[in-house]
């Protein structure tokens, strides 16, 4: 986020500039925090403001920050390793979307 910058704001600057989609339908999903949690690669503490979003586009185009990435049905992200805090996002999305 930009100083002043309204979290949803940032959520579809960030899209834009990282993978090139434009978000429509955003909605709030839940909160997370993460202390110094062994999952990411170096300590840190992280808060999560997690979103649902909805893009007209599948035409990702990924900047320079990203080394790999798939396109998968939500149901799908489950039978590949995720970090817990996103494994809990998909399966909430799952569950309020009634896939779960």
């Amino acid at each position: 986020m930009e100083w002043g910058e309204p979290l949803e704001a940032a959520l579809r600057r960030e899209f834009r500039e990282e993978v090139g989609l434009e978000l429509t339908q955003i909605r709030f999903a839940l909160l997370q925090e993460s202390v110094l949690d062994e999952q990411f690669y170096k300590p840190m503490h992280f808060v999560f403001a997690n979103y649902f979003a909805r893009s007209s586009s599948e035409a990702i185009q990924p900047n320079a920050e990203i080394a790999e990435w798939l396109w998968v049905e939500p149901q799908q992200a489950l039978e590949h390793p995720l970090n817990s805090y996103t494994r809990l996002l998909v399966e909430e999305y799952l569950r309020r979307e009634g896939g779960a």
